[in-house]
């Protein structure tokens, strides 16, 4: 992302106190996807809104492969 401003991460809702959970940030027309056990410093992947709302799309419909 090439914008500074900082990123507002949210926790998924079905995430458990377990400490396995995914988070995410959405910022204009990216949608940044994080591990919350890597406390800030691990990996971000980034992908398309676009292409979020599909993988949300199938993740719902239990589509292949989810």
């Amino acid at each position: 992302m090439t914008d500074d401003t900082p990123l507002t991460w949210h926790k998924s809702s079905y995430s458990a106190n377990s400490g396995n959970c995914v988070e995410v940030s959405a910022r204009e027309n990216v949608v940044a996807v994080r591990d919350s056990k890597q406390d800030g410093a691990g990996p971000v992947l980034e992908t398309t809104a676009a292409a979020w709302r599909v993988f949300l799309t199938a993740f719902k419909d239990g589509g292949p492969g989810l």
